[in-house]
């Protein structure tokens, strides 16, 4: 992923977004220090969002705990 300036962002934007749109992927950059991504839309598909919930929910059907709370078991990992 490339770097760019803040400055020569807002001077080539319509440069940046070509390449962009071509798959490239900028990080931006103020005083050296990264504030933002450029990156490539993507268009989301709520079809596969709504299959990932639903296997989710599968999933927790058919997986437990047992007797544990989360809680239990956060307290549990800080003790180690």
């Amino acid at each position: 992923m490339s770097e760019v300036g803040a400055f020569e962002a807002k001077t080539h934007l319509p440069r940046l977004l070509e390449r962009v749109q071509k798959g490239e992927r900028f990080v931006i950059t103020k005083h050296g220090h990264p504030v933002a991504e450029l990156v490539p839309f993507r268009k989301r598909d709520p079809d596969k969002i709504r299959a990932a919930i639903d296997n989710l929910k599968a999933f927790q059907k058919t997986h437990s705990l047992g007797d544990l709370s989360i809680r239990e078991m956060i307290e549990e990992g800080r003790k180690h």
